[in-house]
């Protein structure tokens, strides 16, 4: 029998293995569960990555790594502008015109004009270049609403009327306009405790935007108002419309909106940490979702979205960055194959001029 003296030992050895202070940055659990891990090495329908950004790479990897893991063609988002964009979107043409599209960067020099019509007649000339230069697309980043700002040092608002002109010349055009406004909803928290992503807004503290002029829901319902105002333009949501801790949110947004899509490109950490929701979401919506990774073309990068996709798998590390975007891990949707062929590559042939 143990005694009681052996017990108190016990309890007293066991409190001070407990009592070590360990930086969170040291923990790294493993996880004690037995599951069943697959191994998707190639997606079952060949994959269209509608968002990426490549201006950084070498095509000729590239297309080393798209052949390994069955991406058919990936369209870059040059994060460039002027001259230095044209260059990148050569640079891929003359790699493989049929594999690889561009998508052009808005170039907000000269908003500040003291006459705005002027900066319109600007930015058209800029849109009619690239276009003669073979863009797929055209994209604002969320530097609208959060960082530009007009003649008077006001900030120009995601819904000001004064850029309407804009974005009916892309509807003209048959351009799609992919719009990456506001961040997650984290971004717009205080980096304390209590920030479930405290840990990847550390590492890039310039990702955060507390106590900008607008927040999230307000920069949202700018640009929803955007995507009503022009019905005749396709717009393209990025990363679930930057809302994908609410899909109830981004589902009465996409029923208002016929006229939008969106890509679920950086966010299966997000989607995968509420698997019956997203499955319902992609079941919903399987006319209107793009594939896209917006992470830096690896193989094992992709082999974990299709992982996600295609899988039932429980508990697995999602595709990331080097910081990740929070301590959880996610679970496969096992999407039906109808309606991966269409996420995977039908819905975006439909954007690209071959499928237009």
């Amino acid at each position: 029998m143990v005694g009681e003296n052996d017990k108190d030992k016990f309890i007293a050895m066991v409190s001070a293995k407990a009592n070590v202070t360990l930086p969170i940055s040291d923990f790294h659990p493993r996880t004690m569960l037995h599951r069943v891990e697959s191994s998707v090495e190639k997606p079952l329908f060949p994959v269209i990555d509608y968002h990426n950004h490549l201006d950084a790479q070498d095509p000729a990897r590239m297309l080393e790594v798209m052949d390994a893991c069955g991406i058919e063609q990936i369209v870059n988002i040059t994060m460039k502008v002027g001259d230095e964009a044209i260059e990148q979107i050569e640079r891929y043409r003359a790699a493989d015109p049929k594999r690889f599209h561009s998508i052009g960067w808005m170039d907000w020099s000269g908003a500040d004009a003291p006459d705005f019509g002027d900066f319109l007649d600007l930015t058209r000339q800029r849109i009619d270049r690239l276009v003669t230069h073979g863009i797929v697309g055209f994209k604002f980043w969320k530097d609208l609403g959060l960082i530009v700002r007009d003649a008077s040092g006001e900030l120009i608002r995601v819904d000001d009327e004064r850029l309407a002109p804009i974005f009916d010349y892309l509807g003209q055009l048959g351009l799609p306009v992919m719009v990456h406004i506001g961040d997650p909803e984290a971004f717009f928290l205080p980096i304390d405790g209590n920030n479930e992503r405290y840990e990847e807004l550390a590492a890039h503290p310039d990702w955060g935007f507390y106590g900008a002029q607008y927040g999230k829901d307000e920069l949202l319902k700018q640009r929803d108002r955007v995507f009503l105002r022009h019905p005749k333009t396709t717009f393209v949501g990025a990363h679930i419309a930057e809302n994908s801790e609410d899909l109830q949110r981004v589902s009465a947004m996409l029923d208002a909106c016929p006229n939008v899509l969106v890509d679920i490109s950086a966010r299966a950490s997000e989607l995968g940490r509420q698997p019956y929701s997203a499955r319902k979401f992609f079941l919903r919506y399987a006319d209107r979702i793009l594939f896209g990774a917006d992470l830096v073309p690896e193989i094992e990068m992709y082999r974990l979205y299709y992982r996600f996709l295609e899988t039932e798998d429980e508990y697995f590390e999602y595709p990331t960055h080097a910081s990740r975007q929070g301590r959880w891990n996610i679970y496969g949707l096992n999407l039906p194959e109808d309606v991966l062929q269409k996420v995977y590559r039908d819905n975006a042939l439909k954007l690209l001029p071959a499928g237009r």
